[in-house]
């Protein structure tokens, strides 16, 4: 049964006039008269009838009436759930992340995330730049990022994680059964300096000491640039997630005194966070408390 029909007749018994009723719902008062002709027809009795005062239902009308309330009342809620569902069928998140924190925690909270929201689709960009990310979320490119705490203003920043910075060192040098390594020994070494802007932690860590170091630029990627420190070529620093599984060749101590890289989340603070960009956030804490059991 044609539930635009059974709407009308409701709105018209409601208004006591098919002159009211065609005014709210759109139609001629003609068409109005032809529909519910139409549906005396299908049903085979009479719902409405004609009075000095308007129209009003009939007995059978009124016998139908609490049916055809809440049939309309289900017939709402399932074009409802329709929509939802197509609507939340085409959402994609992008997010933004620093490849370690791609390679390390990403598969995992996507994961967690695929059963929540299996209808939401994400695109995962990679960066190698410690800024790109604010950049890309400020264009309105990306709707999340994973990095490190930079000074943005339209940022919205969850902190997750405090990232140890250590000193990368080849194999034979003399640490003497030291487990740190004094900032203040980068001091005139051969320093390689890791890519992707990595340059504003160090800096961020040296320039209070007023620690002098003979930089040497790279631009290759962490891998590679650990392999060069276990080769004799100099040394860097390097912080957690950046060396974690890869450190066979080199020496990594933590540095004195200690250097933390905040590393969070963040969504734009003009925009309305939707409740797959929240899901996805508690998939990321979730992983991280996990893993620092």
């Amino acid at each position: 049964m044609d539930s635009k029909k059974l709407e009308i007749l409701m709105t018209a018994a409601d208004l006591g006039s098919f002159t009211k009723a065609s005014e709210v719902v759109g139609y001629t008062q003609s068409g109005l008269t032809h529909m519910m002709d139409a549906l005396e027809k299908e049903v085979g009795f009479p719902r409405l009838q004609r009075s000095h005062n308007g129209i009003q239902l009939t007995k059978q009308g009124m016998q139908l009436m609490p049916a055809i309330r809440e049939f309309l009342k289900a017939n709402a809620n399932l074009e409802n759930q329709i929509k939802s569902i197509a609507e939340e069928k085409e959402e994609v998140i992008k997010i933004a992340a620093y490849a370690s924190i791609a390679l390390h925690w990403i598969p995992e909270v996507l994961y967690r995330f695929k059963r929540l929201c299996p209808n939401v689709n994400v695109d995962l960009r990679m960066v190698y730049d410690a800024l790109e990310p604010f950049d890309l979320l400020e264009s309105g490119m990306i709707d999340v990022i994973f990095a490190s705490k930079q000074s943005y203003g339209s940022c919205t920043w969850i902190p997750i994680y405090n990232e140890k910075i250590y000193a990368i060192l080849p194999k034979g040098y003399p640490l003497n059964g030291r487990n740190t390594f004094p900032l203040q020994e980068f001091e005139g070494q051969d320093f390689l300096m890791p890519s992707g802007r990595f340059s504003l932690d160090v800096n961020a860590a040296l320039k209070p000491l007023n620690i002098k170091i003979r930089e040497k630029s790279t631009s290759v990627d962490d891998e590679t640039l650990i392999r060069l420190v276990g080769a004799g070529h100099g040394v860097s620093m390097m912080s957690e997630l950046m060396i974690r599984g890869r450190i066979n060749d080199v020496q990594c101590v933590p540095v004195e005194p200690v250097v933390i890289r905040e590393l969070g989340m963040g969504t734009h603070s003009k925009k309305k966070e939707t409740d797959s960009i929240r899901k996805l956030k508690e998939c990321m804490l979730e992983v991280i408390k996990e893993r620092q059991k």
